[in-house]
């Protein structure tokens, strides 16, 4: 009791001595403007030691309390820091002025930083604080919208990522990936950055042009990302926690038909099939029910849920069970997220910690992802000639996949539990009258019970990723004065990666399980692989000016990198118990051919060795040059082929130093930029240039399984291997591109405009060769693309008045088309890849519809013409567009349908606030292209969507109609397929936020540095989506739905 009286008045002491030190306090006003009188909003005011402070208003005032005798201090972007102290009076005007030293943001680029005024590629930089505008598991996440010209997908799945394109595609069949480049080292492991922890990172700055990504050489060609992660600060310690909490919910666009809607869709299929032998679905009957919908198979189960509705002697719906299977598989996914950090230090030594968990359970029960990071970055600078950066990301993750394709009947079952769940008709039921789990539900052949499914099938991984950067710098101006600018720079980056997987599908899963309920063979899985990469640098930058108008930077670079990838796996089924898992291989019998033992092992090793030079020039401020060269030779070309050069050269020219632009006061920013650069992709197995042979077990001289090796041999290998080329070489992509950036009206609006072209030749290419030389393809140098396009950039402030209201607007466009030039065979196409001269590399190539045949006198007159060629089209069946008018469906008709990759990409943010409210939007968007999501095959012998089909009295319907068949059988209208291409175009709502930062003096009162809390809705809507029954962000009729609370603590 006496401890909690002391306690009390110690609170009680330091209250009131607050208020006696508030008491002393007034309200101290004031004007900041620049040199020429311009009232200047948005200056820092802060009071030296404390935390309260304030920003100008629109106007260039300020107000706030403070002590006579402390200090004000006033910081601007671009200005000189000045301080004043408080004396008697009460209003203060100050003056800043420009400092051209902090003029500009400092942005990361190849081997080294510019100024952005000084840059003369096309470069988008991305800050934390744009990064982290939603709750997000991983980096793709939150980048997306957020940089013109860079696409990335969305996956629903807990840890999966999408894919990340710059500028489109380019390569055939090489990769498109972008590099990834985390504190100057290169990423060369099969992970990216979805393993840092998005709230670790201070920036991410995109490379898009060959004059920006060729210092990268062969691996820049389809850009460069570069993540720079937080650094410790000098300064007093901090220590800041960050943490969200986000639920999410299944949001179906096309969810199956209930019970009342199946058995009437079904009714109509049979009649459509057989008028004569059917009931009309307007006069149905018992008979004609017990006879279309008798299910043997789950033991009429499903027909006696339908015949439930004549109890009465007449059909009623309501009385039928109606099962949504969906909701045995769906749960609440819950995403929590957490990270504390911390930072400080003084000019000689400073660092930044951080630890970070992600749970993320999904919306599909079975998936999960959790993620535990670390990161620990340090600055040493001993004495002025010497510095040393460390810095070290760690992160371990595991993944269940859940319910998979894996171990699946056939390569076409659902890939995630929920697309099994909604193969089953909503008249299915789970249990029989006994309570009997129903093995079958609906009584079809292919389609198994989910009951329970999650805990019969796992796909379990376990990630483990350890990446550094250790360089050192040193300044030998500081040793000696003639050498000033002269530095050294080593840096080594270890890249570490242990991937594990284990994979266990029970007899007893919808996978294994036999018709009659009785176990199947259960499977096992368990794959290893080792990463382990690393890349030296030595490096020699100078830096010069000569007089008062020159600048001179150059960068010398001596770089090498290593790959050793090591790999094994084995699977088998029939393992003797469940809870081996996939832990006791030495168990199963290896002679057994029913146990189908496969096992497996594989080291993969490449190098690149690398040389380049750039050089940087200024001339008064005003006229920019960059050139650069840089040798680059990979280990897995052939023999002459190894080594290749890359150049590139850039102009920037900036007309706001200009003395025609002296009194534009409008003007803040103009520049205009051109660049040029070749990259190379050397993207290939790193033995495809060597004669690979295979293993196999043969019967030899009497004996058996005997051990032989061979290049084919189609008999006993399950693949073929392609034929090596030892003179394969580099694809090479050049690349043009013009750009200005702009900042106008003080920067309210600014921004930048690009537009490129590149050419992408020798490209790495699989073509099909003479089967008599042993081999059915080889990989050779041989055809051309282009790819061309615009990027706009547009930021504005549309409104900030002196009442603290402000409306940013940050708007990214981007359009872009690739195209075929040349292919194996010159420009003739290769109509069996789907590749045409002229056309875009990935296009939709087939029979294009007219939409549906309908009962009128013409089309039933054109139906004849077309019957009389054997076909069976009647009013309601899908009418295929005949190219050529004779009636006939072949080659001859087949024509390009649209392109699969967007024409246009899009993100748009907005962001309002008002006394420390904050509310935001960011809409994202693809335009112009199409994908082919399946035609319906409307067989009414399996499960279907909620969907607008042709009836006499419904003829204006999207699609066909229903004719009754075996599902195994295809669809009954041969060209259903065509209903499939949909334009793939949509506009998308991805977050609203609401958030309220606390003021200084809130947060101070608070003992806090600084305080935020928010809410965010995360996919509430879209605005157009090419199909409404699909969502296209996430290529299914699914997406998550999520609602998230967040939390800001600054100490």
């Amino acid at each position: 009791m006496k401890q909690t009286n002391k306690f009390f008045l110690l609170c009680f002491s330091i209250l009131m001595l607050s208020t006696s030190l508030w008491a002393q306090e007034k309200a101290v006003t004031g004007t900041v403007t620049d040199a020429d009188g311009m009232p200047l909003p948005g200056v820092n005011v802060l009071v030296q030691g404390t935390q309260r402070g304030t920003q100008t208003d629109f106007d260039g005032n300020f107000s706030l309390q403070a002590a006579q005798g402390e200090t004000l201090l006033f910081s601007f972007l671009g200005m000189k820091s000045i301080s004043q102290v408080v004396g008697a009076q009460n209003s203060y005007t100050i003056t800043l002025e420009e400092d051209s030293a902090e003029l500009d943001a400092v942005v990361v680029v190849g081997y080294g930083t510019q100024k952005q005024s000084d840059l003369t590629g096309a470069v988008s930089s991305v800050s934390s604080e744009e990064l982290l505008t939603q709750p997000v598991s991983n980096v793709f996440q939150a980048l997306q919208g957020k940089a013109a010209g860079v696409d990335i997908t969305s996956s629903e799945r807990p840890g999966t990522v999408g894919s990340v394109r710059i500028r489109g595609n380019r390569s055939l069949t090489a990769s498109n990936a972008p590099l990834y480049v985390v504190d100057g080292v290169p990423l060369l492991s099969a992970s990216s950055i979805e393993t840092i922890n998005p709230r670790d990172i201070e920036s991410i700055n995109v490379l898009k042009d060959a004059s920006a990504t060729a210092v990268y050489g062969s691996r820049g060609a389809n850009g460069v990302i570069i993540v720079t992660t937080k650094k410790g600060k000098t300064g007093r310690f901090t220590l800041n926690y960050s943490g969200t909490v986000t639920t999410s919910d299944i949001v179906d666009r096309a969810p199956a038909m209930s019970a009342a809607d199946f058995i009437d869709f079904r009714r109509w299929a049979a009649y459509n099939l057989d008028p004569e032998t059917y009931a009309h679905p307007d006069s149905p009957t018992l008979a004609n029910d017990t006879n279309i919908f008798d299910s043997p198979l789950d033991g009429q189960t499903s027909r006696d849920n339908v015949l439930q509705g004549w109890q009465n002697g007449s059909f009623d719906a309501s009385r039928v069970r109606n099962t949504d299977w969906t909701d045995f598989v769906t749960q609440t996914g819950i995403l929590s997220e957490h990270t504390l950090s911390a930072s400080g230090g003084t000019e000689k030594v400073n660092a930044y910690g951080s630890v970070g968990y992600v749970n993320n359970k999904g919306t599909q029960k079975g998936q999960f992802y959790e993620r535990y990071t670390a990161n620990l970055s340090a600055s040493i600078k001993p004495v002025d000639w010497f510095q040393f950066d460390a810095n070290f990301n760690l992160s371990w993750s595991e993944q269940d996949y859940g319910f998979s394709t894996l171990g699946g009947r056939s390569g076409s079952v659902p890939n995630a539990i929920y697309g099994a769940a909604k193969n089953i008709y909503n008249i299915a039921v789970p249990y029989d009258a006994d309570g009997n789990l129903v093995i079958n539900p609906g009584g079809e052949t292919t389609i198994y019970t989910i009951i329970g499914e999650e805990n019969k099938s796992t796909q379990l991984s376990q990630t483990l990723r350890a990446l550094g950067s250790l360089s050192a710098t040193f300044d030998f101006g500081e040793i000696y004065q003639p050498l000033e600018g002269l530095e050294y720079l080593i840096r080594f980056g270890p890249d570490f990666r242990h991937f594990r997987e284990g994979v266990y599908i029970d007899g007893s899963s919808s996978h294994r399980i036999n018709s009659d309920g009785s176990l199947g063979t259960n499977y096992a899985r368990l794959n290893n692989r080792r990463d382990f990469s690393w890349t030296l640098d030595n490096q020699i930058n100078y830096s010069k000016s000569f007089g008062e108008k020159h600048n001179l930077d150059v960068t010398l670079l001596q770089t090498a990198s290593s790959w050793n990838i090591e790999s094994s796996g084995m699977s088998a089924n029939n393992i003797p118990k469940a809870s081996m898992l996939w832990n006791n291989f030495g168990a199963i019998d290896l002679t057994n051919s029913e146990n189908n033992v496969s096992i497996g092992s594989n080291l993969n090793e490449r190098q690149l060795s690398s040389y380049m030079v750039r050089l940087n020039y200024g001339f008064d401020s005003k006229y920019l040059l960059t050139v650069s060269g840089r040798w680059d030779g990979a280990s897995q070309l052939g023999a002459g082929n190894k080594w290749d050069f890359f150049s590139s050269a850039a102009l920037a020219w900036r007309l706001d130093q200009e003395d025609f632009l002296a009194n534009a006061d409008w003007v803040n920013n103009l520049k205009l930029r051109l660049g040029y650069g070749t990259t190379g992709n050397s993207a290939v197995d790193p033995y495809a240039t060597k004669g690979d042979i295979i293993s196999i077990f043969l019967p030899f001289n009497g004996l058996s399984n005997q051990i032989g090796y061979t290049t084919n041999e189609p008999y006993y290998s399950r693949s073929q291997l392609s034929l090596a080329n030892p003179n394969l070489g580099w694809e090479k992509t050049t690349q043009y591109n013009l750009g200005v950036d702009f900042g106008l009206f003080n920067n309210r609006v600014s921004g930048s405009l690009n537009v490129y072209k590149s050419y992408t030749s020798d490209l790495l290419m699989s073509v099909n060769i003479p089967t008599l030389t042993g081999f059915p393809s080889t990989i050779a140098n041989i055809g051309r693309t282009n790819n061309k396009g615009f990027e706009a950039s547009l930021n504005l402030i549309p409104v900030a008045n002196e009442k603290g209201f402000q409306w940013a607007s940050d708007l990214n466009v981007a359009w872009q088309r690739d195209e075929i030039e040349e292919l194996a065979y010159g420009e003739n196409d290769m109509v069996d890849n789907n590749w045409f001269i002229g056309e875009s590399i990935g296009v939709i190539y087939g029979y294009d519809n007219d939409g549906l045949w309908q009962d009128t006198p013409e089309d039933q007159a054109e139906m004849a013409l077309w019957n009389e060629n054997g076909y069976d089209f009647s009013p309601g069946n899908v009418r295929p567009t005949d190219q050529n008018g004779d009636y006939v469906m072949n080659a001859d008709d087949r024509t390009i349908l649209g392109n699969t990759t967007p024409r246009w990409t899009l993100g748009w943010n907005n962001s309002f606030s008002y006394k420390g409210f904050e509310l935001s939007t960011l809409i994202i968007s693809r335009l112009g292209y199409k994908a082919n999501i399946g035609g319906e095959a409307m067989t009414a012998r399996s499960n279907q969507r909620e969907i607008d089909y042709w009836t006499p009295d419904n003829t204006d319907a999207a699609f066909q109609k229903p004719i009754l068949g075996q599902a195994t059988s295809g669809s009954q209208d041969e060209f259903s397929g065509l209903l499939g291409i949909q334009d793939a175009g949509f506009v998308k709502i991805r977050n609203i936020s609401l958030g309220y930062n606390f003021s200084p003096e809130q947060s101070e009162k608070m003992g806090l540095n600084n305080l935020r809390v928010y809410v965010q809705a995360v996919n509430p809507g879209s605005i157009y989506q090419g199909a409404a029954w699909y969502d296209f962000d996430t290529n299914s009729t699914i997406f998550n739905r999520s609602f998230a609370v967040g939390l800001d603590i600054g100490l």
